[in-house]
C-alpha cells in the first residue's frame, strides 16, 4: 500500500471514530453555510482548493470536507499571550464570512478570550473544566509570544493572576497537538526583537512538546484552518520544515511565486514609491522586498478573502514569515546588502550567487546587471 493510501485510510478511520462522538453545534455546518450564501458546490470547491494547498492528491478533497463538517468534535482551546490580537482578527474579522471563518466558527471553541462571552471567575472555570474534561484530546492554539524574564512577571492574565509562561506550560501538558499561530508565539516577533527585555520567546521555547509554527504577521486564514483540518482528519501534525513550518504552506519562497517575479528576471525595478516603474507593476526588490528570503503561500493564498496581499498593492514582503524578522529583516525598504541571515553573507554579489541561485533559476541578464552594476553604493558605509 502506498504513502497516500495509507494515509487516505487513516483519515477514514480518524473521522468515523470523530463522527461517533457528540456534536457540540447544535446547528449543521451545512446549514450555516447556507445561511451565509454558500452553496454545497462553493463548499466542495473550496474543500478541493484546500487539499491541493496541503498537496493532497484530489481524492483526499472528500475527507477535508468530512473533516470540516466534523470540526465541532475536536475541542480546542486558544490562548492570548504578549500580541496584538492580529492574528485572530486576520481569521474573524471580514465582511463577508468565507468558507475558512464560518469553519473556525464550527470548531468547538472551547476558550478564546477574544470571541467568549465570559469573563472573570467563569472565564477561568471554563477553561478549567476544558482541560479537566478533553484531556489528551483538546487542540491548543496559542497566539501572541511568551515573556519569560522575572519568571513571566511581564504577562499576567484572568482573575487568578497566572502568568502567561505558567498557563501556557499547564495546557500544553494536556494537549493532543500545539499550534503557535503567527509570529509571535511560532518565533517571539516584535516582543522578542533586541532588546527583550521581556525575555520574549515562542510557544516552543518554553515547552517541551512538539508545537506547529504558523509564521506570518499575521498568517493567513486559509494556513490556520487548513492546519486544524489536518489534524482534524489525520490526528497528527502535518510534515514540517527545518522551523516546524507546515511544509504545504511554507514550502516554497515568496520570490518563487510572486506576480511580479517576471520583472526581476527581466531586470525591471521600482527605483521609488510613485514612480511609472511602481505604476506598472515592476519588480520591489531595491525597495527592500525580503521575498527571496521568505517562505511562505501568501501570493497564491493571498489575504482578505484571497483578494490582494502586501506585494501586489505595493509594498515589498518585509520577511514577517521567518524568525527574528523584526531584526534581521530591518531596513523593511531597504535592501538587506551586508547582514548575516541565518548564515548567509547577504552581500548585494552573493544575493544571486547562494540565495537565489542564480544557474538554478536562470536569471536574465538584464536582471544581473541592473542589480550588480554598482547598485547598492552605500553597502560598505
Amino acid at each position: 500500500m502506498d504513502t497516500h493510501a495509507a494515509l487516505y485510510e487513516q483519515g477514514k478511520a480518524r473521522l468515523e471514530l470523530l463522527r461517533k462522538l457528540p456534536a457540540n453545534k447544535q446547528q449543521p455546518l451545512q446549514e450555516r453555510l447556507e445561511e451565509n450564501g454558500i452553496t454545497r458546490r462553493d463548499f466542495m470547491v473550496w474543500s478541493a482548493t484546500l487539499t491541493a494547498a496541503l498537496a493532497l492528491p484530489m481524492p483526499f478533497s472528500s475527507l477535508v470536507a468530512e473533516a470540516a463538517e466534523l470540526a465541532d468534535r475536536v475541542p480546542l482551546i486558544w490562548l492570548h499571550m504578549a500580541e496584538c490580537t492580529g492574528c485572530s482578527e486576520s481569521l474573524i474579522r471580514s465582511s463577508t464570512p468565507d468558507i475558512s471563518t464560518l469553519i473556525f466558527d464550527h470548531v468547538s471553541l472551547e476558550y478564546q478570550e477574544t470571541l467568549m462571552a465570559a469573563a472573570g471567575w467563569q472565564a477561568e472555570e471554563n477553561l478549567d473544566a476544558a482541560m479537566r474534561d478533553y484531556k489528551g484530546q483538546y487542540l491548543l492554539a496559542v497566539e501572541g509570544a511568551v515573556p519569560t524574564a522575572n519568571g513571566g512577571s511581564f504577562l499576567t492574565l484572568g482573575c487568578k493572576g497566572r502568568t502567561g509562561l505558567e498557563m501556557v506550560k499547564e495546557v500544553a501538558a494536556g494537549a493532543a497537538a500545539i499550534i503557535s499561530v503567527g509570529t509571535c508565539a511560532s518565533f517571539g516577533g516584535v516582543q522578542a526583537a533586541k532588546p527583550n527585555p521581556t525575555g520574549a520567546k515562542g510557544v516552543h521555547a518554553v515547552i517541551d512538546r512538539p508545537v506547529v509554527n504558523l509564521g506570518g504577521c499575521p498568517p493567513s486564514s486559509s494556513n490556520i484552518v487548513g492546519t486544524l483540518m489536518y489534524f482534524i482528519m489525520f490526528g497528527k501534525l502535518p510534515a514540517l520544515d527545518m522551523f516546524n513550518r507546515p511544509k504545504w504552506a511554507y514550502g516554497a519562497r515568496v520570490h518563487d511565486n510572486c506576480e511580479r517575479r517576471g520583472h526581476f528576471d527581466a531586470g525591471e525595478f521600482v527605483e521609488e514609491f510613485g514612480d511609472t516603474a511602481a505604476e506598472n507593476g515592476y519588480c520591489l526588490y531595491k525597495l527592500g522586498c525580503k521575498g527571496p528570503y521568505t517562505y511562505n503561500n501568501c501570493p497564491q493564498l493571498r489575504f482578505n478573502n484571497h483578494t490582494s496581499w502586501p506585494v501586489m498593492a505595493g509594498h515589498g514582503c518585509i520577511g514577517c514569515s521567518e524568525p527574528d524578522f523584526w531584526d534581521d529583516m530591518a531596513d523593511f525598504e531597504k535592501p538587506l546588502g551586508r547582514q548575516l541571515l541565518h548564515g548567509l553573507d547577504a552581500t548585494a554579489d552573493t544575493i544571486g550567487a547562494v540565495t537565489l541561485g542564480l544557474t538554478a533559476v536562470g536569471i536574465g541578464v538584464h536582471a544581473v546587471g541592473s542589480l550588480f552594476a554598482g547598485a547598492y553604493k552605500d553597502e560598505d558605509k
